[in-house]
């Protein structure tokens, strides 16, 4: 399955929501549109609920756009599923990147 990528924002806040696979043939496209997104947001959250599999580039881009949002604000992964969290666990990314359910 490909990736999806949907974004919804009200004022300073953004919620992105992915749906998929993230790995290296897409992980571009979200690391484009977070940089396309950025301007003027303080919050934001990555929503992984319908995620199913995170490669190390999609581990990448949320460092990157954690890096990013530690310069003007925070951001949150949430909703992660077991498989995903683990990724994030076992990897070390958990204690770099807030994550939330």
């Amino acid at each position: 399955m490909a990736l999806t990528i949907a974004k919804h924002r009200v004022d300073d806040n953004l919620v992105i929501t992915l749906e998929g696979r993230l790995d290296s043939t897409n992980s571009q496209e979200l690391m484009d549109t977070i940089n396309n997104s950025l301007q003027g947001v303080t919050d934001l959250v990555i929503d992984v609920e319908k995620l199913e599999y995170i490669s190390s580039a999609g581990l990448r881009v949320m460092l990157s756009a954690q890096k990013a949002m530690n310069k003007q604000g925070s951001m949150t992964v949430r909703n992660a599923s077991e498989l995903v969290r683990s990724v994030f666990t076992i990897t070390g990314m958990d204690s770099v990147i807030n994550l939330a359910d």
